[in-house]
């Protein structure tokens, strides 16, 4: 039988995997609401979560940073995080470039030393990375945050009157985040890893933040530049990015993206079909908004619409279920599990 790795890899390339590669996760809020009848589902659904064994989360354990209600935050990139709703992440509320001024003895994090909110220990993801490959498994590289890190070190606002003036001096923080970008990734290549990834929001619900015409003059070249790296060190190039990007999928493949996760609700099913099918492997991540709402019938037909809709029996398409909202009902839940161990055999 196929190796969950090999059948990943074929997916994202298009060589007709045996299974659709599928996913299910939970925001700490969601694990402490539900608790031990949430630990049941997962143990329910192997194919899921095959590593999963019964203790594996602890409900004891307290939240960790940004994810503690109450509590103020400062990660390494002077970013002051603080939050509302214990186990959801929080968000920036003072930007340590907020002025401008501030550019000219501003410090990025030291690669070799510093993760965005604790230390980082190269030698122990060497060694994770090692053992990962022993066993077979996929192997990953963490390229951090992208467009998100410009609005979190500027401010959103800031960023936006930047990038409508197209002021110079953003031209010089795109470029240390660049080459900040280079260097992060560099480490993790070396080790030869099979993906590397990346986080970037870049789009609201009914449109990108900014237009196409805008991310081509500020963001396209940093994008091109380090996935094109990624790339001819031979590593796929993973981008998770929420909200509408239809307008961009084209540069998102010109610069090297292997796999992106679209929205449902943002890019709705027709529009993910058209922009990503045979073109651009696509981990659809179904409507988590509507989750807390529907009824399990509801979720088994969206499962089911995602596949045959965009699927292909020669691969291009994942299937991504993320339970962040509190008041989700565990039957939910179980429909959810149920349905995505079901549809990813829909092609056998």
């Amino acid at each position: 039988m196929m190796t969950a790795r090999e059948n990943w890899l074929r997916a994202v390339r298009f060589e007709h995997p045996e299974w659709i590669p599928v996913s299910a996760s939970f925001s700490p809020l969601t694990w402490r609401e539900h608790g031990q009848a949430l630990e049941e589902v997962v143990l329910g659904h192997p194919a899921l979560f095959p590593g999963y064994r019964r203790g594996g989360y602890d409900f004891a354990a307290p939240f960790g940073p940004v994810y503690r209600e109450g509590e103020y935050f400062r990660d390494h990139w002077g970013c002051l995080w603080y939050n509302v709703v214990g186990g959801l992440e929080g968000q920036v509320v003072e930007s340590p470039l907020a002025d401008w001024s501030a550019l000219a003895t501003y410090r990025l994090p030291d690669v070799e030393t510093q993760a965005e909110r604790g230390p980082r220990n190269w030698s122990q993801i060497e060694a994770g990375i090692r053992a990962a490959k022993e066993a077979g498994h996929l192997t990953w590289g963490d390229g951090e945050r992208l467009f998100d890190r410009l609005y979190f070190l500027r401010g959103f606002e800031n960023l936006m009157l930047d990038i409508a003036t197209a002021d110079p001096r953003l031209d010089r923080l795109v470029r240390m985040l660049t080459d900040y970008e280079l260097r992060l990734t560099a480490k993790s290549l070396a080790m030869g890893v099979d993906v590397v990834g990346f986080h970037t929001d870049i789009g609201h619900q009914g449109a990108l933040m900014i237009s196409p015409a805008q991310f081509r003059r500020h963001i396209k070249p940093m994008f091109a530049e380090v996935f094109g790296a990624c790339r001819r060190a031979g590593a796929l190039v993973y981008l998770s990015s929420d909200g509408r990007l239809l307008e961009i999928v084209d540069d998102l493949i010109e610069c090297g993206v292997c796999v992106h996760d679209p929205q449902v609700r943002a890019n709705t099913m027709d529009g993910i079909a058209r922009a990503y099918k045979g073109r651009l492997c696509a981990n659809v991540d179904l409507d988590r908004q509507m989750f807390r709402f529907c009824t399990p019938d509801d979720i088994w037909r969206q499962v089911e619409q995602a596949v045959r809709d965009i699927g292909s029996p020669a691969g291009g398409i994942m299937l991504s279920g993320s339970v962040w909202d509190a008041g989700v009902p565990l039957r939910n839940i179980e429909a959810l599990c149920a349905a995505l161990e079901q549809f990813r055999l829909y092609f056998r």
